[in-house]
């Protein structure tokens, strides 16, 4: 991956004004996170990788754990929200040619890889630390619930109403939906990543599984 690149990627999604202290010390606690993890990281070594005295981390950021909280936050708000954005909705359903789940999921993956693709180290820093600190706990579920959930049900219910998904509970294919998506990604690039994967095949399959499994009897 080209770093620069990487970079430019979370400092769009980041959405704020960095100062080029601050830059390099989110470049480096991104890169040591990844490698080592929040806990095996001490807060010496960002900054030695970083170029900046310790003390300086800290002017910044109160505690490693903010540090760590501003990583994140911008990860959940560039890869949960637009899974099901207002916008992204209205789009889709302004175009008659994706009213098909299928080109619904087709369009979710394909938008969501790029960005998967692009972000590596902070989506493997987001998916280590989310089940160990409460604070990003916290945050994904008021995104997913305040931003996601809402547009996902409007979603699924009209494509049961359509006749392109089962008579299951709303919520259950919710969870299959994402449980699919997210396990491909996961897969793809943090359990598997120099598995010679076929993308475009593992994006079909993945698509005709869900479909597949949605329809129902």
């Amino acid at each position: 991956m080209d770093q620069e690149n990487f970079m430019d990627e979370f400092m769009k999604a980041a959405n704020q004004d960095l100062t080029p202290k601050q830059a390099k010390i989110l470049q480096a606690a991104v890169e040591i996170f990844a490698e080592k993890g929040y806990a095996a990281t001490s807060t010496s070594e960002i900054a030695k990788r970083a170029g900046v005295a310790e003390g300086t981390i800290f002017r910044h950021y109160k505690t490693k754990k903010d540090l760590l909280i501003s990583i994140v936050s911008p990860i959940i708000i560039e890869f949960a929200v637009p899974l099901f954005a207002e916008r992204f909705i209205n789009e889709v359903f302004q175009d008659q040619r994706l009213d098909d789940f299928e080109d619904l999921l087709r369009k979710i993956i394909r938008n969501r890889y790029q960005f998967v693709k692009n972000n590596v180290p902070l989506l493997k820093i987001f998916f280590q630390e989310m089940a160990f600190h409460a604070e990003i706990q916290e945050k994904f579920s008021a995104v997913f619930t305040e931003k996601v959930l809402p547009q996902f049900i409007k979603v699924v219910n009209h494509f049961k109403q359509n006749g392109q998904i089962g008579d299951f509970p709303t919520e259950t294919v919710i969870r299959l939906t994402i449980n699919a998506i997210v396990g491909f990604f996961i897969t793809r690039f943090l359990v598997m990543p120099d598995y010679p994967w076929d993308d475009e095949k593992e994006i079909e399959y993945t698509i005709q599984f869900i479909r597949n499994g949605l329809k129902g009897i």
